[in-house]
């Protein structure tokens, strides 16, 4: 073994590769600092390593929104969705960006998709009330039901 491959922790120059950055973390940093556009190129460099990354498919959906790039937001779901069918967070945005569209027959659905899969845990069962009030509203608009945070 070479001296120079000794210092190279026993690696030759043909060994030694360049690491790939982690678009999709730092997405999420760039996202956490409110620089969406900026998480939004980070999560398309992440996208062109890996085009079914479910993650950073449903993140950008997010990033789309919080920009109001609705379209956008709603091609990455349906994007995600086409992926896993059963996606249930991808669902769940969908439905409330077809319910701001007006499409309440579209959103219905997504949200009977997201409620007969519903994540699990503490933190979900916040959604779960949110989408089922939702969909009862979509069904009984007169019933006067109001979603959480629109009352």
């Amino acid at each position: 073994m070479s001296w120079i491959s000794r210092l190279l922790g026993g690696k030759t120059k043909s060994d030694v590769r360049p690491q790939r950055l982690d678009y999709l973390n730092e997405a999420l940093v760039l996202e956490r600092q409110g620089d969406y556009d900026a998480a939004l190129t980070s999560y398309r460099l992440a996208l062109r390593d890996t085009p079914n990354d479910l993650r950073v498919l449903q993140n950008m959906a997010i990033a789309f929104s919080r920009t109001g790039r609705l379209e956008e937001a709603v091609r990455a779901y349906r994007r995600a969705l086409e992926i896993d069918p059963a996606l249930s967070g991808a669902h769940y945005g969908l439905a409330f960006l077809l319910v701001k569209r007006g499409d309440n027959a579209g959103a219905e659905k997504h949200l009977q998709a997201f409620l007969s899969q519903p994540p699990s845990g503490e933190e979900a069962e916040r959604w779960i009330r949110h989408a089922q009030a939702t969909l009862e509203l979509l069904r009984n608009p007169a019933g006067g039901v109001t979603p959480p945070g629109e009352g």
